[in-house]
């Protein structure tokens, strides 16, 4: 089975479309977290998710404050600030098809899937090979895959030694997934890896390996629909460098 994987799209509708053009056909895909937030396009973002077949999709930590369950003051000004304006221009179908959705950790077949991490679903950024440490008793299955970050990577944990060494990996260079490993596809709406390309994976479940794709896309069309809908200025820098 092919699936696609993906997260943090961030209301960036461009970058989403660029990601569903290039993955091609797939038999499913699993989104893990944070439709919204930061980026120009909360609903055209949540209504294309929602269209997608065989969809699995976790919510982040941006989608539970935008459908009121956590507080706006627990982010900085900037995230804060997308966020009240998230509020305001979300449809009612389309926040009551989030709250549908769920901020716990899921297995699907021999992967758990997590947005921030397996120990911490909403919050934990699994940054270095400590964090990530932490987290390899809290899930049970071959893989782990997580967003949060930003940040296209892998952590892979040594069956004898227990050692965590953390890997920067490499669009279209395949991964052979071997008990225990944690991969981030990175984000689709706003990488933080010094690519902004929009970033994903493939996950194959039958050969058991997991492809790290990047994909372009119309940057400065989405600058303009940031600054437009007086979102702040950061937001549309950030998508240009990556960072």
């Amino acid at each position: 089975m092919r699936v696609l994987v993906m997260s943090d799209i961030h209301a960036n509708y461009t970058a989403l479309e660029a990601v569903l053009k290039d993955a091609g056909q797939v038999d499913e895909t699993w989104c893990l977290g944070d439709l919204v937030g930061y980026g120009p396009d909360p609903n055209a973002v949540v209504e294309e998710i929602q269209d997608i077949p065989n969809l699995t999709c976790l919510l982040g930590n941006h989608d539970v404050a935008a459908i009121g369950k956590m507080p706006l003051e627990t982010f900085n000004g900037d995230a804060r600030r997308s966020l009240i304006y998230h509020e305001k221009v979300l449809s009612a179908s389309n926040l009551d098809y989030m709250r549908t959705l769920s901020s716990n950790t899921k297995v699907c077949g021999d992967a758990t899937l997590a947005h921030g991490s397996p120990r911490d679903p909403l919050w934990e950024y699994i940054l270095n090979s400590f964090s990530a440490q932490l987290n390899f008793d809290h899930f049970n299955t071959t893989s782990c895959f997580v967003g949060h970050s930003h940040i296209q990577c892998s952590f892979l944990m040594d069956g004898n030694s227990k050692r965590v060494t953390l890997g920067q990996t490499t669009p279209n260079v395949v991964v052979e997934l071997r008990p225990k490993i944690i991969l981030n596809p990175g984000s689709v709406g706003q990488p933080r890896d010094r690519d902004p390309r929009a970033a994903y994976a493939i996950y194959d479940t039958e050969a058991q390996t997991w492809t790290p794709r990047r994909v372009s896309y119309n940057i400065p069309e989405v600058q303009e629909r940031i600054r437009s809908a007086g979102l702040p200025e950061k937001h549309a820098l950030r998508i240009a460098d990556g960072w």
